[in-house]
């Protein structure tokens, strides 16, 4: 369906992981020619969920062109379980790729991810590129959570905690900057609580403003929801300074 000379694209929603992934793509010199955004409607078991109306932000920050999959393509699931959840998931994007493999010069080469310890998701998406006869591309692996979080400060990324949901992160940390001091802090919660480093588990999500990969910085106004156990930031508005 496709050959090593075609496009890469890259799983995007604006948060770390995905980010990372992307930013490694580039470094690696692979020719990442679109992002794909999937916008879920309601809680995910494959995508990261808040935020990903600032993806169009980053991607013309970045320069290179986004592909939006939202909600109303995602047929009504009958599923009564997580993994058939998750297949249901996945058919959009699965359709957006085969779109994108028609529409592109040679096709796609291959899809970038941004997971760290998800099975669950990996084995999906894995699947799906076997399906259209692309590669893989998932630096974030398996490595250590830490040297991870450790690479993307050095790397130059700023990132913002958009949404919290575990024990031991409180209302103080919706919008904070994930930088040195939080990631001490974290480990310190991972000991108490088991609360993941880079919030594999859901714990938390992410935003990138800024970093090498991009032009210009997002900007933020944004006002907190918190009921006393999770919260989230709700942005009123966002702008490339």
């Amino acid at each position: 369906m496709s050959d090593a000379d075609g496009a890469w694209i890259s799983l995007f929603s604006g948060g770390k992981d995905s980010a990372w992934a992307l930013y490694r793509a580039l470094e690696e010199g692979l020719d990442v020619r679109r992002l794909v955004t999937v916008h879920p409607s309601a809680d995910s078991y494959m995508y990261h969920v808040p935020a990903t109306d600032l993806a169009g932000l980053a991607a013309e920050s970045i320069g290179i062109d986004l592909v939006d999959v939202d909600p109303d393509d995602f047929a009504a699931t009958t599923a009564t379980d997580s993994s058939a959840q998750g297949d249901d998931e996945l058919e959009p994007l699965e359709a957006a790729l085969e779109d994108l493999d028609e529409e592109l010069d040679a096709g796609i080469a291959g899809v970038t991810a941004g997971a760290v310890e998800s099975e669950y998701q990996t084995s999906r998406i894995q699947a799906m590129c076997d399906r259209l006869e692309c590669e893989l591309f998932a630096p974030l692996w398996q490595e250590d959570p830490r040297e991870l979080a450790d690479a993307m400060l050095e790397a130059g990324f700023e990132i913002v905690i958009v949404q919290v949901a575990a024990y031991g992160l409180d209302e103080s940390w919706l919008g904070r900057t994930l930088d040195r001091e939080a990631i001490v802090e974290l480990e310190a919660l991972n000991d108490e609580y088991g609360v993941h480093i880079l919030g594999e588990g859901g714990e938390f999500e992410t935003l990138v403003v800024d970093g090498p990969h991009m032009d210009r910085r997002i900007e933020l106004e944004y006002d907190r929801e918190w009921d006393g156990t999770r919260g989230r930031i709700l942005v009123t508005d966002a702008w490339l300074e």
